[in-house]
């Protein structure tokens, strides 16, 4: 009896997917209970939710349920990997289409007011066949290489909704449609405060990180003072990061006025108490430990064995730190800057708040107008440039390993 039911518990475990089986919750709910579309008679009322075959012409809403209930099967049992990739792929296809013709379908002709908007259950869909899809890719191993070539495809699925006019009805393309220019004009301005903090704190944190290890290392009385260098610098940048966003940029808009009002030509230089001066300062802080600490781990695990070996052929330091010991810890301090780029794409948002642009322009605008449209026309370019600087960094990371590492990391 026992031997029967672990038996049977074995055959279970073999057959079907842990994972699987919430992914399977996740499109069962958003498929059959949560609501597909919303439709507002304008921008600001309140919506009524509609479920897929309301929001969707019959034949393309039951070809929607079946391909997304087919795909919860295909999630929950132990599928091959290849078929688990495509299901999951032709789901966010299909999703990403129909979800524009509904808004086709719900908005009344000539009716320039209407607006329909994804509901909680396309969101949920979307999820779920990303998280399938994620599994998939993660089980199949594929190298750096094949992963951006998926999320390329992504990118070009998009793209060529955006393109054709797909999306044209959707309540969020109205809102780009009428803040067109402006929605560039500020895109700019994040990515250059995002990539500008970036370079600042990579220029100063790379030497400061360097110098924070190199005279660290077995001097004498040298390499006490040099571990309360390192231990200091540390520590006041980590002090830094506690300090919550919002707050830093308000702590440094008094002394950025004083320098714009007292410093001939701080001001034509665009330094002022508040817009991008105060924002880049504070993304440049932030980025600051990210980059000097990973350069330090990072030229603290180069193995002995290279330096001494570097030593014996007769390399002087420096020729050491540029040929040895910054290739070897060059992935690290990849791994930091990555984090470094992530991290400030997120925070540039909050600098619309001190008048220093970005997408949270609409974000506020968004939360200040009750118009949860505007508020995505903000959030959901900073998410895509987030996660696509995540992906294109980690592939770079793991292209600059070494074979073995690589191995391992795999």
């Amino acid at each position: 009896m026992a031997t029967g039911i672990i038996r049977t518990r074995e055959r279970l475990a073999f057959r079907f997917d842990k994972l699987g089986l919430i992914i399977a919750i996740l499109v069962l709910y958003g498929a059959l209970l949560a609501p597909f579309a919303t439709f507002r008679a304008n921008r600001i009322i309140q919506g009524e939710a509609r479920a897929i075959l309301e929001a969707l012409p019959p034949p393309l809403g039951y070809g929607l349920l079946a391909l997304v209930v087919a795909g919860a099967g295909v999630a929950f049992l132990r599928t091959p990997r290849l078929l688990r990739m495509a299901v999951a792929l032709a789901a966010l296809a299909a999703l990403a289409l129909l979800i524009g013709v509904a808004a086709d379908h719900l908005t009344p002709p000539d009716n320039s007011f209407a607006r329909v908007s994804p509901a909680s259950g396309f969101w949920v869909l979307v999820f779920a066949f990303s998280l399938l899809l994620a599994d998939a890719l993660t089980r199949l191993n594929p190298g750096p290489g094949l992963r951006l070539l998926v999320f390329a495809g992504v990118l070009v699925l998009a793209g060529g909704m955006l393109v054709t006019g797909r999306w044209d009805d959707l309540s969020i393309m109205k809102e780009y449609a009428n803040r067109a220019d402006l929605f560039w004009t500020e895109a700019g301005r994040h990515v250059t405060l995002a990539l500008g903090s970036l370079a600042a704190a990579t220029i100063v944190g790379l030497p400061l990180g360097i110098l924070c290890h190199r005279v660290g290392l077995p001097l004498g009385i040298l390499c006490h003072r040099v571990e309360r260098l390192r231990a200091g610098v540390l520590n006041v940048l980590n002090a830094i990061q506690t300090i919550p966003s919002i707050a830093l940029f308000g702590i440094l808009i008094a002394p950025l006025g004083w320098v714009a009002a007292n410093v001939p030509g701080a001001a034509a230089i665009g330094i002022r108490g508040i817009g991008a001066a105060p924002a880049f300062v504070a993304l440049f802080l932030y980025s600051l430990l990210p980059v000097v600490a990973n350069t330090v781990v990072g030229l603290a695990g180069v193995p002995h064995a290279a330096n001494d070996a570097a030593r014996g052929i007769g390399m002087t330091d420096r020729q050491r730190l540029v040929a040895i010991e910054f290739p070897l810890a060059f992935p690290v301090i990849l791994t930091g800057i990555r984090i470094v780029l992530v991290q400030n794409i997120g925070l540039a948002t909050i600098a619309a708040l001190i008048g220093g642009g970005g997408f949270g322009v609409f974000v506020f605008q968004g939360v200040g107008q009750t118009a949860m449209d505007l508020v995505l026309l903000g959030a959901i370019p900073t998410v895509v440039l987030a996660f696509t600087a995540g992906i294109v960094l980690d592939a770079l990371v793991e292209m600059t390993l070494p074979n073995r590492s690589r191995g391992n990391a795999a």
